[in-house]
């Protein structure tokens, strides 16, 4: 009796497989046959569940953008619910760091997408944003938690904080990715940032 396909375990097939060759060659070397010698299937098979290098690269990019919601929601189970503030704030932080090659590939990846959207509309038409804004209002809620419990300075800028935070991640990542910081420097520094954010009540 012939095997039923799963077409989404196909569909994510042949995404993992662009984003080790993304992440081997970059992103500007990606093509459907390139695709599919890596993924190990025919061409024909990638036209079928992609018709277009564009709907190729939309739908890898929405399978990257899962993967990073299976990651967060990992490593937030391994927290109290619901998390302390603090921990919330440097487990956002940690998973913006490239610490070994599955994320350094996540990351170095993102970013090539990222640097993509800003001249392709197609891409640029995802709302990569409203992900982005969503950990904003996480962070938000979490800082505002932090500031009833005088764990941050009384009249913080909650929302800029939160704005800092999601910034200083990405810029982290990024210099981690290019090697002008390592794993370990950029954690003092984030640590160093959360030190001056969060205080005891007593240190205001």
């Amino acid at each position: 009796m012939p095997k039923t396909v799963d077409h989404e375990e196909r569909r994510a097939q042949i995404s993992d497989a662009l984003v080790r060759v993304a992440a081997r060659d970059g992103l500007h070397a990606v093509t459907m046959r390139a695709v599919a010698a890596e993924s190990g299937v025919s061409l024909r098979l990638i036209q079928y569940y992609f018709e277009t290098k564009e709907q190729l690269l939309l739908g890898t990019l929405r399978h990257l953008k899962q993967r990073s919601h299976d990651r967060w929601k990992r490593r937030l189970a391994t927290l109290p619910d619901p998390p302390p503030p603090r921990a919330f704030v440097e487990a956002f932080l940690a998973e913006a760091l490239p610490t070994d090659e599955q994320s350094r590939t996540f990351h170095l990846v993102g970013s090539a997408y990222a640097a993509l959207a800003m001249t392709d509309p197609d891409l640029a038409a995802e709302p990569y944003a409203a992900s982005v804004d969503e950990l904003h209002r996480q962070l938000e809620d979490a800082l505002h938690r932090a500031q009833a419990d005088g764990q941050v300075v009384t009249g913080t800028d909650v929302d800029l904080a939160a704005a800092h935070l999601v910034a200083l991640s990405h810029g982290a990542g990024t210099s981690v990715l290019i090697g002008q910081l390592t794993v370990g420097t950029a954690e003092r520094m984030l640590r160093a940032h959360l030190d001056r954010l969060f205080q005891d009540a007593a240190g205001q």
